[in-house]
């Protein structure tokens, strides 16, 4: 009985010691260097202070990190107790991976966009929610806008041989951030009525707007002639991000085959599809009649708000998960400074936001600089397959629902880290299990067979979407394939328009392990199985899901060791 009772002290001492030096991470070192993600969090108290992206900040942060490093290192966990095990992996790998990318990968050293669109972010996350009154959110952004122009000309002095695709990438987007500035921002607080608010904030917004101004000509005349170094991190660092981020170590030589083996295999079932829709056709010529079918830009967002009321009731009728709120995401257009890389995107509020709890679907509508034939081109993402796929991975069951069960996680470290293929991997994982428990068959989201068909085959298309950027990361990361040649890989095995696919191979660049979304889903898919071989006819699918979701957002690895019980293999 005293053993019982010691061990069980020790147990106690040892999950209160993790418990004070996590909240002190996070605190002191995650928050502290990246203050505009304490606003997305909930955590107003950082809502005046900005990032610094000065080299003497940046060896500050690595100095915190090394230290966290050891004090976390030291605290010996114990086996049995399996959450907080798992978060003490979760926040060494966070540790480990922020200084990966710290002293080796060093975005600050090659990265020109990271600099304006931290301004735009630190703006944003302001405006987007009221969380607080204007007048008080303003005071905020005057505060953080103040420091703008040093973060700005701290960028001059790191950013050294930067890849030319970053400093285009950049340019590309400081446009549509300079006219945030001049016109969202103003906007969004246009019911501030105090004078010298105003006139303060009048201040502060135009000498931001020069400064970016300032420094989209230098990127133009300065930088972009000098910018001739590689965005590739390589094979050793690849595998260590990949391991810090995701506890995936696979070779990436296995992850490969892995990835041609989906891939092969979504082809198949495309090929298949197409042919049932129209056997005399090449299936190019099928998904370009698929492409074809999609609704005008000015009707985008309301085709997407259409699916909310069919995804929603299919759920509930087919008990795939619990769904615990009844309020409805709200569909926007992008903000500017994310728009050269994503199609469409869910900002939910933070976990500890108690005040403005408003989701956003993000939809990214057509440039109004492109052509007619290019706006033709681009939309053929969003034809009324892609439509309903990306409804399902952003909003029901996908981002979304994630984000409604965020209360349930069971811990700090749960509801404010993660890995991309628990995150990105359910979302993608939803879009092919609701099509295969039956929706998008006639009377369920499709009015007939052949509707039922162009549903899967737009599925099919995101899969393989997310198939190639598995192979194009890694295999333009470790200097085996051009961005040119990402680029016709994304059209010809990804099925993807030219648009998409320089969209997509951009992002690839600064986004290497971009291979989340189907690593995710398989993985997801695997343990899925394991549970069924386990429980047999016990396994309920929305208890599956509903267990999933229960952990938060740690690897996949710390998911399958809680509903398991085992250390097997996740692939």
């Amino acid at each position: 009985m005293l053993s019982a009772i010691t061990a069980r002290a020790a147990k106690e001492t040892w999950k209160q010691q993790f418990q004070t030096v996590s909240d002190e991470y996070l605190d002191q070192v995650y928050f502290h260097f990246a203050p505009t993600n304490g606003t997305l969090a909930g955590y107003h108290q950082y809502d005046t202070q900005f990032e610094d992206f000065s080299r003497k900040s940046i060896d500050a942060e690595i100095t915190a990190l090394k230290v966290f490093e050891k004090r976390v290192e030291a605290i010996h966990s114990d086996p049995a107790a399996l959450t907080t095990r798992g978060d003490r992996e979760m926040v060494l790998g966070n540790i480990r991976s922020t200084l990966l990318t710290l002293e080796t990968i060093r975005p600050w050293e090659k990265n020109a966009d990271n600099y304006s669109s931290t301004c735009a972010n630190g703006a944003f996350t302001l405006m987007e929610r009221k969380f607080a009154s204007p007048d008080d959110r303003l005071r905020s952004l005057i505060a953080r806008e103040k420091r703008m122009p040093a973060l700005l000309a701290d960028a001059r002095v790191n950013l050294k041989n930067p890849p030319r695709i970053y400093t285009e990438i950049a340019i590309e987007q400081l446009p549509g951030i300079v006219s945030f500035f001049e016109h969202d921002v103003p906007l969004a607080f246009a019911d501030v009525t105090d004078p010298a608010l105003n006139a303060e904030f009048a201040k502060t917004n135009a000498a931001v707007i020069a400064e970016l101004n300032n420094y989209l000509g230098w990127l133009k005349t300065e930088l972009l002639p000098k910018s001739n170094g590689d965005f590739r991190i390589g094979a050793d660092t690849f595998s260590k991000k990949l391991q810090f981020d995701e506890m995936v170590d696979l070779p990436l030589d296995k992850l490969l085959e892995i990835a041609w083996t989906d891939l092969k295999k979504n082809q198949a079932h495309f090929n298949q599809v197409a042919k049932e829709l129209e056997p005399d056709k090449d299936p190019r010529a099928v998904l370009e009649e698929l492409g074809e079918n999609h609704p005008a830009p000015d009707h985008l967002l309301d085709a997407f708000r259409a699916t909310f009321d069919g995804l929603v009731s299919f759920i509930r009728a087919h008990r795939i998960v619990a769904i615990p709120s009844d309020v409805r995401p709200i569909l926007e257009e992008t903000p500017p400074f994310m728009r050269a890389t994503t199609f469409a995107s869910m900002d939910t509020p933070g976990p500890f936001e108690a005040h403005a709890t408003e989701a956003y679907f993000n939809v990214t509508l057509p440039d109004k600089s492109m052509t007619p034939a290019q706006v033709e081109g681009y939309m053929h993402s969003f034809n009324a397959g892609t439509v309903i796929s990306t409804a399902v991975h952003e909003a029901y069951p996908g981002h979304y629902i994630q984000f409604l069960w965020v209360p349930n996680a069971p811990s700090r470290v749960r509801k404010l880290l993660g890995a991309n293929t628990n995150v990105e991997g359910w979302a993608h994982y939803t879009e092919q299990m609701m099509l295969d428990e039956g929706y998008g068959q006639p009377g369920a989201g499709a009015k007939d067979e052949r509707e039922a068909r162009f549903l899967r085959l737009g599925q099919l298309q995101d899969a393989l979407l997310r198939n190639a950027r598995f192979v194009v990361g890694i295999e333009m990361h470790t200097g085996k394939m051009s961005f040119e040649e990402a680029v016709e890989f994304f059209q010809k095995e990804g099925c993807q328009s030219k648009e998409s696919a320089l969209v997509e191979t951009k992002r690839g660049t600064a986004d290497p392990t971009y291979l989340y979304y189907t690593l995710g889903k398989l993985e997801i898919m695997k343990l899925r199985e394991d549970l069924k071989k386990k429980q047999g006819a016990a396994f309920s699918l929305e208890e599956f899901h509903n267990s999933f979701l229960r952990q938060g957002f740690p690897p996949v690895r710390i998911v399958r060791e809680a509903l398991l019980g085992d250390g097997s293999p996740a692939l």
